[in-house]
């Protein structure tokens, strides 16, 4: 049976919204998948029900079928999309609302059963805004095998939106786990849209053209392996590179569990076969877990926060004065309140911005009006009576409530998973029989260091790319080499304890160091880094975006030998 070529075009909720329309219009495909779901989103969602209850999906996944649902009838594709977040059954009747507006005969499915909030104190869970079981493919595969032309979903893994088109064409059974486990790997390379094909890519520079990249394609084969392009004319580069970056993404190490098959991300191997023309073989796969995961959102309060401008001499006695008449004229100290000083003043600067520094005050309350006018308040009344050139980027708010994301679990059995086919029928979805405990992957040996030769100090980026991106309050950095000599310095070198040197915000953290030896590459967990997640704002990079980009700025020995001609220098040590 020939490959199934199945495009994606969506990497969250407000990616490109013309995507549909160009992956449609761009070239063949079988399949067209979106992921609209974060965990940021699932809150945003959350809190679009509690002002309306027949929302909680994604609205611009709506407009872009309208525009493009009879292109895709014509072409025969199949659309597939997690845009249904907390509602898939309102986005569906929202669709069949679409379908007869426009006068086709769409087929038009929905899967159901991952939002647990009604039975989040029966199961653990606390008390949630938001509760949602992470599903797998196999309702997907059930709707699409009742000949649904758009199947749309709530919280399922990003990429069982590909491996449901992959199962259903192929017809793979529940324990064929390394084909499944081949079409997760395919999914999570594509899932998040551009990026696999030079979008947030460490060494963009050396793509030609980068100005408005095409959304990537997995042509995957009934063993699972698969084959990552794009469209023809795209811009953008599909190489071993960018897959690589996009597979270390988020992942821990080894072992990627999900609800159908744990994959094993350590046996992938990559090979360019052509020009945007990548292949991902030899990648296996396990029974998954007995639990589900389940993303939880909670309102945890509310914040608010000022930026002051500082410009010019004595930046950090303008700072303490700042800091000192702004917590004394507070009536009421909040329960967090938290400066930060950003250094980018640069001295005897030719522009008054390079001159300039930021100090931001973040505050947290669960009380909307501790944290509103009275800190907005005594921030605007320092302007006459503070340091000079007192200034602020923007007036303060009155404040925004602020969710935090924690992970739970409950096991798999519970979750009503079900499928609602295009006529109304109901199939429940049965969860896996076969299911094995989730454990760490024996580290792998390092291979043979470098024998001992001359170095020098630059920045660890010159030869390593970096990927990173956030889980809750944690933050995942990928680093890989591309080449076997480079790999050998890598794993020996950049340890743990090196990259808490390298990152000192890192220094008192619990960080963990994964081995992927066939993607010449280690990954690590920085526990806590990014507080209580994204939804909390509680650092300057509050999804972990540039930590990779960070941690390849700083300097680091590195053997000549490994440099590119061009960096060569004559302060060897």
């Amino acid at each position: 049976m020939s490959s199934v070529r199945i495009g994606n075009c969506s990497g969250f909720y407000g990616d490109r919204v013309s995507a549909m329309r160009e992956m449609l219009e761009g070239g063949e495909l079988d399949y067209l998948t979106g992921d609209y779901l974060a965990e940021l989103t699932m809150l945003i969602l959350g809190r679009d029900r509690m002002k309306d209850p027949s929302l909680g999906y994604a609205k611009t996944f709506l407009r872009q079928v309208e525009d493009t649902l009879g292109l895709a009838l014509d072409k025969g594709v199949k659309i597939v999309a997690n845009a249904g977040g907390l509602n898939p059954a309102g986005l569906a009747d929202a669709l069949r609302e679409v379908n007869t507006k426009l006068g086709l005969n769409a087929k038009i499915a929905h899967v159901e059963g991952d939002d647990l909030i009604s039975r989040a104190d029966e199961l653990g869970l606390g008390s949630p805004l938001t509760a949602n079981a992470y599903l797998g493919a196999w309702g997907i595969v059930e709707a699409l095998s009742a000949d649904a032309d758009v199947v749309v979903t709530g919280r399922v893994t990003d990429a069982s939106v590909i491996v449901g088109p992959a199962a259903h064409h192929f017809g793979w059974k529940r324990d064929d786990f390394d084909q499944l486990a081949g079409a997760v790997a395919a999914g999570h390379v594509i899932e998040c849209g551009t990026q696999a094909t030079g979008g947030n890519y460490a060494f963009f520079t050396e793509i030609p053209n980068l100005g408005r990249p095409g959304f990537p394609i997995a042509e995957i084969n009934a063993d699972g392996s698969s084959v990552i392009t794009k469209h023809a004319g795209t811009d953008g580069e599909v190489s071993v590179g960018t897959v690589t970056a996009q597979l270390l993404y988020e992942i821990t190490g080894g072992r990627y569990a999900g609800p159908d098959v744990t994959t094993r991300i350590d046996n992938a191997v990559l090979t360019q076969e052509g020009p945007d023309r990548v292949l991902i073989s030899g990648v296996t796969g396990e029974a998954p877990p007995p639990q589900y995961k389940v993303s939880l959102n909670t309102l945890a309060g509310f914040r608010n926060e000022a930026t002051f401008i500082l410009t010019g001499l004595d930046i950090e006695a303008k700072a303490d004065l700042a800091k000192t008449q702004l917590e004394s004229w507070l009536t009421k100290k909040p329960a967090e309140l938290v400066w930060t000083l950003a250094r980018t003043d640069h001295p005897d600067s030719d522009t008054e911005e390079t001159a300039s520094a930021l100090l931001r005050c973040v505050v947290r309350d669960a009380d909307p009006k501790v944290i509103g006018r009275p800190f907005s308040a005594v921030a605007v009344e320092m302007a006459l009576a503070s340091y000079p050139g007192f200034s602020l980027t923007a007036p303060p708010s009155n404040g925004q409530p602020y969710g935090v994301f924690t992970p739970g679990y409950v096991d798999a059995g519970s979750v009503p998973h079900v499928a609602v086919l295009p006529d109304g029928t109901r199939v429940d979805i049965a969860p896996s029989t076969l299911t094995l405990d989730l454990e760490p992957v024996d580290e792998p040996e390092r291979p043979q260091p470098l024998p001992p030769q001359s170095s020098i100090s630059v920045p660890l980026g010159t030869i390593a790319g970096a990927r990173s991106g956030d889980k809750g309050g944690n933050a995942n950095v990928g680093v890989w080499v591309r080449t076997d000599e480079q790999w050998k310095w890598l794993a020996h070198t950049l340890t743990v304890e090196m990259l808490k040197e390298l990152l000192p915000e890192a220094a008192d953290l619990n960080v963990t160091r994964y081995q992927l030896p066939h993607l010449r590459a280690v990954n690590f967990v920085i526990e806590g880094i990014l507080g209580q997640g994204v939804a909390s704002q509680a650092r300057f990079d509050p999804q972990a975006k540039g930590i990779g980009e960070w941690l390849r700025s700083r300097h680091i020995d590195i053997p000549i030998s490994l440099l590119p001609a061009t960096d060569e220098k004559e302060d060897s040590r």
